[in-house]
């Protein structure tokens, strides 16, 4: 099978094809025949290396896909051959206290496809049968590669985590993101205000077909500013983070007293500044999140069939342009997820 491995941090050049055997299954493993890779940010940090941060090399890439499983480990009951399945990205023991309370993200063994084990870049790959969760049958391949590993994420942010309320005002920072499509689409479905930011007009135009009540044009507002106006000064309640760097303070100024800040990355840049007068004063609560419970997918898969929650895909490459995926992500050019169709 061919399968995209990075050996060594670099550019796009570190992007390469390999052929590999096609992996069996062990027990209560399944192998899935992969039609599409879902693309994120997460995999251009793979690639380019993440200063502190050892990432086990060789790697094959990719956390989210799509495809049929083409063969069973023994012990498998709750797949069968030919099924047509969404790949779950986190994995873990499913035995320790973490995992059996539904907190798997915590689990001393998690980890995520495509960054501390081989991904879904490749023709075929084997994972836990729990990891493959039934494709909804109205849903594209493309689409289904698109969705896990961004609604699994936010909704543990903003449901788990700050556990957003009716009535509540989000601001979603860079909502044209996975992550961002995901988080103004959740927030909405638990009647929250959703307040957006977006980098062109263009972009804040679709965040508002997406259902963004108000949208602010970073590059030409100063999103602080914006913020106050919109909240009579009064300020959000949660502030929905993924860039780091400079806007993770001006974030924390757009909270209101009480709010709460959830951050899943760091785009811009991991050093930040806090003002802890700020903090304190106002009762701010800050929270980190990495991935999401498995247990939730099947209820968010519910929204997706029923139609509460949708895909949004920019574009489909063929597998081989996965260096032309990176790029677009880098180069921000993306509203919504880059897709590789596979086969």
């Amino acid at each position: 099978m061919r399968a995209v491995v990075v050996r060594e941090h670099g550019g796009f050049d570190a992007l390469r094809f390999e052929e590999r055997d096609v992996p069996e299954p062990g027990p209560l493993e399944v192998r899935v025949s992969v039609r599409a890779v879902g693309l994120n940010h997460l995999d251009t940090w793979v690639r380019r290396g993440v200063p502190g941060h050892t990432f086990p090399l060789p790697l094959v890439g990719g956390s989210d896909g799509a495809g049929v499983v083409d063969a069973l480990g023994p012990g498998v009951t709750t797949v069968s051959l030919g099924d047509e399945v969404i790949l779950v990205p986190g994995t873990s023991c499913g035995l320790c206290e973490a995992c059996t309370s539904g907190n798997d993200p915590l689990c001393r063994q998690y980890h995520i496809l495509g960054e501390s084990r081989d991904g879904t870049c490749a023709e075929s790959v084997v994972l836990p049968a729990a990891n493959a969760l039934p494709k909804p049958p109205a849903m594209s391949f493309e689409d289904a590669a698109s969705i896990a590993l961004v609604f699994q994420t936010s909704w543990q942010m903003l449901v788990d985590k700050v556990r957003v309320q009716p009535g509540e005002t989000v601001l979603v920072q860079a909502g044209g993101s996975g992550v961002g499509i995901a988080a103004i689409q959740i927030a909405n479905l638990f009647g929250a205000r959703v307040i957006a930011t977006a980098g062109t007009p263009e972009k804040c135009a679709k965040l508002a077909a997406l259902g963004a009540h108000e949208t602010i044009d970073y590059r030409a507002q100063d999103f602080v500013q914006e913020v106050k106006k919109l909240t009579g000064r009064r300020g959000v309640d949660v502030v929905f983070e993924h860039v780091g760097g400079e806007t993770f303070q001006r974030s924390i100024r757009c909270l209101a007293w009480g709010g709460r800040l959830v951050t899943c990355g760091a785009t811009t840049g991991g050093k930040v500044d806090i003002n802890l007068h700020e903090l304190f004063f106002k009762n701010i609560a800050l929270f980190g999140s990495t991935g999401g419970s498995k247990g939730v997918m099947p209820a968010i898969l519910r929204c997706f069939e029923d139609g509460r929650l949708r895909p949004v895909v920019d574009r489909v490459l063929p597998f081989d342009d996965v260096a032309e995926g990176h790029r677009i992500l880098e180069e921000r050019e993306a509203f919504g997820k880059v897709v590789l169709r596979v086969s």
